[in-house]
């Protein structure tokens, strides 16, 4: 119980206004990202469905809104293969299980990760190109209410559930159907990322783990990577850990050990690009472990702030 208490304590501190945003603009991260489920793994989606988590606290009481930016595929900001031909599911749950059914918090797509009650469900093929849709009004305690995070949560997932293309999007939480307006209080979170790296080699993008005091070491996978710069991270106490990188099409994994200072903090995953030869269209997958074998969330807001190390000690894998 004193666990999830400080949890909860740290992660009301830690809200701000751009926590509606998915992703966030701390993250630095352009656009989620999910394939049709013929597309080819290597282009960077390795399972073709995507999990998010909203989090409306529990002192609000009206209705909200999850609006989704370009759910088709189609356009500017989609990755076309051939003939635009994907199909995008999107899914929003809430009720019991929702979050709290383990298979939820996977990072894989298995068992009962469609847990909770349906609420909403709409299928995208080329349309709402550059456009929003929103999904809602949703009754914030028809969510789960789940302590540990001090509020009600909603699932969204999107499924590619047919054609090869990539489909690009973002979400908001919002108090609004037809605005993007911020819910006091409100959060998100994921426990792994698929996401469009940018072009642009000087952009470094960001995900930021929780680190709870059960933790001892984590293990992070990252998938398609293309070789592409490197993959760091940044805790209260070091700068930096280096990550094993994957290549093409392939997931590489790594292991590292927990100073007892970084418990109950988060840590700061930097994603650095190839500044002499950028991949192009970079799609990556990524999560990270306890030793347990759990996945941990991603918040796009990190709890307790970005990590400030305190000393500038370099430690690389073996």
């Amino acid at each position: 119980m004193k666990i999830i208490i400080a949890f909860t304590a740290l992660f009301l501190l830690s809200y701000q206004a751009e926590a509606q945003q998915v992703p966030a603009k701390i993250e630095n991260i352009p656009f989620l990202c999910t394939f049709g489920k013929e597309g080819s793994k290597s282009w960077g989606d390795d399972d073709f469905s995507q999990t998010f988590f909203f989090v409306i606290p529990s002192t609000h009481k009206d209705p909200v809104y999850i609006r989704v930016y370009d759910p088709g595929a189609s356009g500017k900001h989609d990755e076309q293969k051939g003939k635009y031909n994907t199909k995008t599911k999107f899914s929003v749950y809430g009720g019991k299980g929702c979050v709290t059914e383990k298979d939820a918090r996977s990072s894989s797509p298995i068992g009962k990760y469609k847990s909770g009650n349906l609420l909403h469900s709409k299928t995208f093929g080329t349309d709402y190109d550059g456009k929003w849709y929103t999904f809602g009004p949703l009754n914030p305690t028809s969510g789960e209410n789940w302590k540990k995070v001090g509020g009600n949560v909603f699932k969204i997932i999107a499924e590619g559930i047919s054609g090869d293309d990539g489909n690009l999007y973002r979400y908001f939480l919002s108090t609004s159907p037809t605005k993007n307006i911020e819910i006091e209080g409100g959060n998100a979170f994921t426990y792994e990322y698929t996401f469009r790296m940018h072009e642009d080699p000087k952009e470094i993008s960001h995900v930021y783990p929780y680190i709870d005091n059960r933790t001892i070491s984590v293990k992070q996978g990252n998938f398609d990577w293309d070789n592409d710069g490197e993959l760091k991270i940044i805790t209260n106490s070091r700068y930096a850990i280096f990550l094993k990188k994957s290549g093409q099409g392939k997931w590489m994994k790594s292991e590292h050990k927990i100073f007892e200072k970084e418990k109950e903090s988060t840590f700061d995953v930097q994603f650095h690009k190839n500044k002499k030869n950028p991949a192009k269209n970079n799609n990556v997958s990524f999560y990270i472990t306890n030793q347990y074998g759990e996945t941990l969330p991603f918040f796009t807001i990190p709890i307790g702030g970005v990590p400030k190390p305190k000393t500038n000690i370099k430690i690389t894998p073996k």
